[in-house]
């Protein structure tokens, strides 16, 4: 079917305000704008934005031609509970607000007149989520066009049988029998042609709850299944991410899919094994939004996302806890970033009050074929996950869903495995009726946090807010592993009740998922001699410990730290934060604040940590706790150090200085200024240095178990002159393109100068300010405004060509404006 761009000419209005309406450009994400408040009965889990229900409104003139065609309406996401009207009437819903969805237009357009198209995006419903949603039609939107003959959407189906010698299957479906033909090509260059016969099949009942006017499928299928052998093929793997084009005609329609030529295989006796290989994964668990960008969908902030995640040492990721978006997924093929692609965090027991528990039992099946016919054709997806922190799967009813869901996704597609992410401890808790998720604790939960803004309300004028309730329901795991510490949680995976509350569960599902049970592996590897183990939820300190014992067994598959990416909402887990860049009022958190990459895509000190863990590079690399704070803070579970990799503290000479070293090696030492400090071993790649600071020179010498220097490393103190860099981080972008616009202040050098705390005004001329932020968790305003204070002298700008030149960004702090020019493609 001809795919049409649907993303211009709406309009947006609240309907829990009195706003005006205005236009929009899909993707658009209507919370991002929304007041952030105590009033928020959503709190910190989505920011403290208000939420509330928004209509999308399009008006257009459907061409005449279309009449006797099928015209379909593809809805990326739509947060949530949305309803589509065409024309005053209702077409369909979809509850779920993070899966791809089709509108059959079918008997509710007119032809050659201006037609209404009218989106309603429930997010009033709060709490609905534990991190930032966002709300509204967040993702793209596009016309699906068929004629006469025609290849239905998600019509072309494409898997490999063989890498050695290569062989793929594709299968074709049609509307209608009669010839296909496929043109293979490889960078530009056909490879192969073949020709065959859509003839008429049973039709697979998947048992869909198609209620969504979805189906776009004629009253009888049709397909032509061709089994092609690939000459001289290059084969797709994280290091080679070669990527094929499959042309499949039929009439006067024409699709073409995106592929690679890999053989994932599973099992006890190779772990997982990519062509013949077998492959670690060495994963990062992030959320959907783009930081500055809210929840929007753009494909330059998804391929950037995952560049940087492969620059900093990982092969892949975990969408959690919803399946990721087509551009995310088109990126990963791009740089070889392997994807687990997740379907939900609730099944039947509410985390919050109004989250998909309610919904899931009639919308699974079709909510999982829509994730499979996303993904299906994609060499970076590798694995399906159907929950995370289900606690249901300590219950019978739950074991049986896990095993129906895994089950229907083996029907779906036989070439990945299917894993569910289960909190081990987790599971034992809510065994025993313990400070864990339930409808009861939801409900409470509801109650307390509409109190709560009730009163905030009242008390908007008071100097002081009320002091925050105590975390019930989806809160208390988080706040205990804030408390208590990551050790504590792992100890409490150990227990034998919590093998008791796992182990069926486990039986029903390919790969056992292990949120943060690393203690459980040796144990487990011997228990069950036929399990493959993941840690699809981990903390950072436990990447060294979890690649030496992977080197060693196979049926350890891979880790995925929490998080990998810094992101909005979820603050209850929220990291440590010195008090100068942290207010009183609650309201102001934002972020958890404890990404390896922090909000606005700068790898932390613990990402140079994890690329020693993981052996992608040696060391040394150097980290200093900020020399002029002199508070203790108390690091949660998820974080692992709040240092910096600088030593530009100028003015705090002759004060204590804590420095981090992370090292492959036996030993580091330490010098200032060429004079020794002290020698100290290497434990799980780390050694701290408690000396003196003084400006100039810091550097780190590793050495291996004979004393053989091993590599160096140094960071220099900043000169005195301080001037703001305005980076784009691209040479140039296209029009309607994104740019991301680094502010950082440093010195003549450019040596990053992390004291300098400034207030920045961001204009532009030739495009359009997107968001605007820095990494900082606590955060007065919002992305949107024109404005921000740097966190430790960073801060970032994403900014909208709009193609009539040269995009002028210009930043101005409280003594001068500096300027960077973007060339327009």
């Amino acid at each position: 079917m001809q795919k049409i761009d649907f993303n211009k000419g709406w309009m947006c209005k609240c309907l829990t305000r009195d706003e005006a309406a205005y236009p929009v450009t899909l993707p658009h994400d209507a919370m991002l704008s929304e007041p952030r408040t105590q009033e928020s009965t959503g709190e910190g889990n989505i920011g403290w934005y208000i939420g509330g229900d928004y209509e999308y409104t399009k008006k257009f003139t459907v061409p005449k031609e279309y009449e006797n065609q099928k015209v379909l309406i593809e809805f990326e996401g739509v947060y949530h509970n949305a309803e589509v009207h065409i024309n005053g009437k209702k077409v369909a819903g979809r509850p779920y607000g993070y899966t791809n969805f089709y509108i059959n237009t079918d008997g509710f357009f007119k032809y050659g007149e201006e037609n209404e198209v009218k989106v309603i995006a429930h997010n009033a419903d709060q709490p609905n989520s534990r991190w930032y949603s966002g709300t509204g039609i967040y993702r793209p939107a596009y016309l699906h066009i068929g004629g006469e003959k025609y290849i239905p959407v998600n019509g072309v189906k494409i898997r490999t049988l063989s890498y050695n010698p290569a062989q793929i299957e594709v299968a074709v479906k049609t509307s209608a029998p009669g010839e296909v033909s496929l043109e293979i090509e490889f960078e530009g260059k056909r490879v192969l042609t073949a020709i065959g016969e859509s003839k008429a099949v049973a039709a697979q009942n998947n048992e869909t709850k198609n209620a969504s006017a979805a189906s776009e499928k004629p009253a009888k299928e049709y397909q032509a299944v061709f089994l092609l052998d690939v000459p001289n093929a290059k084969l797709w793997d994280t290091e080679h991410p070669n990527l094929y084009t499959c042309k499949a005609v039929f009439g006067e329609d024409q699709v073409t899919e995106t592929f690679g030529i890999r053989e994932l295989v599973w099992n006890p006796q190779v772990g997982m094994t990519i062509n013949g290989k077998r492959v670690i994964l060495r994963g990062a668990c992030f959320h959907h939004d783009n930081g500055v960008l809210g929840a929007c969908t753009y494909p330059e902030a998804e391929e950037r996302k995952m560049r940087i995640f492969k620059e900093n040492g990982y092969n892949a990721v975990r969408s959690a806890h919803y399946p990721c978006s087509k551009a995310l997924l088109d990126a990963c093929d791009r740089v070889g970033m392997l994807m687990m692609d997740e379907y939900v965090d609730v099944w039947y027991i509410h985390k919050t009050k109004y989250d998909y528990a309610n919904q899931l039992a009639g919308w699974w099946k079709q909510d999982l074929k829509d994730m499979v016919d996303k993904d299906f054709n994609h060499p970076s997806v590798i694995m399906y996950s159907t929950g995370n922190e289900v606690a249901e799967t300590a219950q019978k009813k739950g074991i049986a869903l896990t095993g129906e869901m895994t089950n229907y996704l083996h029907s779906l597609d036989s070439t990945r495995p299917v894993t569910c992410g289960i909190n081990i401890f987790f599971n034992f808790l809510s065994s025993i009726g313990l400070g864990v998720y339930s409808d009861d604790k939801a409900e409470k939960s509801a109650e307390n946090a509409e109190k709560f803004a009730a009163e905030q309300a009242k008390k908007a004028a008071a100097a002081k807010p009320e002091k925050k309730k105590k975390p019930v329901g989806s809160e208390f795991y988080n706040t205990l592993a804030c408390l208590v510490g990551d050790y504590f949680m792992k100890c409490g995976a150990t227990l034998y009740p919590c093998d008791l509350k796992t182990r069926d569960a486990y039986a029903n599902m390919d790969i056992a998922g292990y949120n943060y049970g690393i203690f459980r592996y040796k144990h487990d590897l011997k228990k069950y001699p036929n399990r493959l183990i993941l840690g699809s939820e981990t903390f950072c300190k436990d990447a060294y410990s979890f690649w030496e014992i992977a080197k060693k067994n196979k049926r350890i598959i891979g880790d995925f730290v929490w998080a990998g990416w810094d992101y909005i909402g979820e603050v209850g887990d929220g990291a440590a934060e010195y008090s100068d860049y942290k207010f009183e009022d609650p309201s102001t958190r934002m972020t958890g604040g404890n990404g390896r990459i922090d909000l606005n895509g700068k790898p932390r000190a613990e990402a140079a940590y994890t690329r020693v863990a993981f052996e992608r590079e040696t060391g040394p690399f150097i980290a200093v706790d900020p020399v002029y704070q002199k508070e203790k803070l108390r690091l949660t579970g998820w974080q692992l150090t709040k240092a910096l990799e600088s030593w530009a503290w100028g003015g705090c000479s002759g004060e204590p200085a804590k420095v981090e070293v992370y090292a492959r090696a036996a030993q580091v030492e330490l010098f200032i200024n060429g004079k020794s400090v002290g020698k100290k071993n290497v434990k799980k790649c780390r050694a701290n240095f408690n000396t003196t600071y003084e400006d100039g020179e810091i550097t780190a010498v590793s050495y291996d178990e004979k004393g053989k220097e091993i590599n160096r490393y140094s960071l220099q103190t900043a000169g005195k002159e301080t001037i703001l860099q305005v980076r784009p981080e691209e040479k140039s972008v296209k029009p309607e393109g994104l740019a991301f616009v680094q502010l950082q202040y440093t010195d003549t050098k450019g040596i990053w100068k992390p004291m300098e705390k400034h207030n920045l005004k961001v204009t532009v001329e030739n495009g359009i300010l997107k968001g605007l932020g820095s990494p900082a968790p606590y955060v007065k305003g919002n992305y949107t405004d024109d404005t921000v204070a740097t966190y430790y002298g960073e801060a970032m700008a994403v900014v909208q060509a709009d193609g009539n030149g040269p995009v002028k960004v210009t930043v101005t702090d409280e003594t001068r404006s500096y300027v960077a020019e973007i060339p327009c493609e």
